[in-house]
Formats: C-alpha cells, structure tokens, sequence
C-alpha cells in the first residue's frame, strides 16, 4: 500500500477543476444592439447571444441586390441586341453573295459589291460588340451578386452565437457599447471540455499513459467519485531546477498530467460545471489493479 492508502498502481495529485474558457467576441466594430444572454446562463451550441447593429450593412445590401437587379436589366437588353444583331448579319451576308453573284454575270456594279461587303463588315462588328455587352452584363451581375453575398455574411457574423454548448461566465459589454473589432462581449465556459491538472514526480509521471483510467474527487463532494481519463502528460517537467545532477534531483521533478471528464457525461450534468473548485485527481496508470471502493465511480446518474 502507498503513502495516503492508495494500492501500488494508483497515484494522486492535488488540483482544481477548470472549464476550458471560450471568448464571444465582435468580428467588425460596431454598436451593440441586443443581448440575448446574461452571467450564469446555460446556453446551447448556436443559441444566439447577442446582436450588433447592421443597419449600414443592411443598406449597403439592398443597395448591391438593387445593382444585381439593374445588371439582370442590362444582361436582358444586351442579348435582346445579340439577337437583332444577329439577324443584321445574317441579312447583310445574304445581300453580299446575291449581289457577289450579280457582278460574276454582269448585273451588278463592283460599287455596290464593295457597299454590301462594307455593311456585312459593319454587321458583324456590331454583333462582336452586342456580345460584348452581354460578357460585361454577366461580369456586373457577378460583381454585383458577390458584393451581395459579402454583405450577408457580415451581417450574419454581426450575430453573436455560443459556438457549442456552455454557460455564460462573465457579460463583458452592454448594450450601446461601441466595441473595436475583436471586442469582447462574453466569456463562456465551455462545459464539454472539463478537467484537472495535477503534477506527479519523475517515477509515477512515466508510468502514466494518455488515456488511462481516472478519477477526480472533489472537497466539495468528498464521497463522489467522478470517472475521467487521462488526457495529456507533459513532455517537459515543471519546476526543474537549474542544474539536475543527481538521481534525487530527478526525483524532485514534476509532470503536468491532465485528466479529463467524459464530455458524454458531462453534455446532462453541464449545470454542475463549476470552475476552480479544488479537489484530488487519481490516475491508474495500472489497468490490472482495482480502483477501492471510495474511487469506484460513485458519481450520481
């Protein structure tokens, strides 16, 4: 048996719970105008929190699918003007080999052979401009249709949402505040992502694996057991002193070891999330010895 009536196989460290801390902030400047949230509330992943005011954006948008509208205008005319050029073309050519038949037998003038080429030439430099016109209408509606696009999605990020389930931690802003680009207006604690840091010497720390059974008991509960894997080891120890020149230095080191809570589990019980409460993490880092019955998983369905 160890020190604190652990079996050999199970070791502990002191530490606190935390919550992964996740910032609601502005994408652009701009004024607050709702909030939707306040301290302590749980709030889904996608729940809207807060709205700032887009009422620039919104004109600017109408604006831009005002000019997508005009473009389609334009577009309309410019291949209605295909068409009629088209037919011009087709007309002048026909005139051009009648009238290129006509010289061949002596019926007509060289003259007016060279008028029907210059007017089939001049047809069909309008036709190349009629097309043009259509390719630049099509480009404006592109433009335009982009422009409208871009508006929509500032708007929509002008929206401020939980980006997954948690509970409001700290209301930074109010409503009328102008904020910076960047500019917080929450914090959440993210109540899938829960943990404890505890730090283990040299001789349990490379023993521990990523993914090993644990348990964290916290004071506050002393008699729950809450069931949680190891999720990372530090490669690096903590608190190494300057120079480590002998075995009972190395022993002096310490390994940050985090053990994580099911977020399963966690995803019906995130109302009892509770940062920075302290506690015991207990890490198993042998799989064949038996957790004793106060570390059993206790935990309340």
């Amino acid at each position: 048996m160890q020190q604190g009536g652990l079996p050999a196989g199970i070791v502990s460290g002191n530490g606190r719970i935390e919550a992964d801390e996740i910032d609601i902030d502005t994408k652009f400047a701009g004024r607050i105008a709702e909030m939707l949230a306040d301290e302590g509330d749980m709030v889904k992943g996608g729940q809207v929190l807060a709205r700032m005011d887009t009422r620039d954006l919104e004109a600017s948008l109408k604006k831009s699918e005002a000019q997508v509208l005009q473009a389609r205008h334009a577009l309309e005319e410019a291949r209605a003007n295909v068409v009629q050029q088209t037919t011009q073309v087709t007309l002048a050519k026909q005139e051009f080999d009648r009238t290129s038949a006509l010289v061949t037998r002596g019926f007509a003038t060289l003259e007016l052979l060279d008028q029907r080429r210059q007017a089939l030439n001049g047809a069909t430099a309008a036709l190349a401009a009629a097309n043009d016109r259509v390719d630049e209408a099509e480009r404006a509606i592109d433009a335009a249709t982009h422009d409208a696009e871009l508006y929509k999605v500032n708007i929509a990020d002008n929206t401020l949402a939980a980006p997954r389930d948690g509970r409001i931690q700290y209301r930074i802003a109010n409503i009328g505040e102008v904020l910076p680009a960047g500019g917080r207006v929450f914090a959440m604690l993210d109540i899938l992502y829960v943990y404890m840091d505890i730090y283990l010497p040299t001789a349990e720390a490379g023993k521990v694996r990523i993914g090993a059974d644990a348990r964290i008991a916290l004071d506050a509960v002393p008699n729950v057991a809450i069931p949680a894997k190891v999720a990372f080891v530090a490669t690096q120890a903590q608190f190494t002193p300057k120079t480590v020149e002998t075995k009972d230095e190395r022993d002096k080191l310490m390994f940050r070891v985090r053990v994580r809570i099911d977020p399963e589990r966690l995803r019906a019980r995130g109302e009892y999330v509770r940062s920075g409460l302290p506690g015991v993490g207990y890490v198993k880092y042998d799989p064949s010895v038996a957790w004793p019955d106060k570390l059993q998983g206790n935990v309340p369905r």
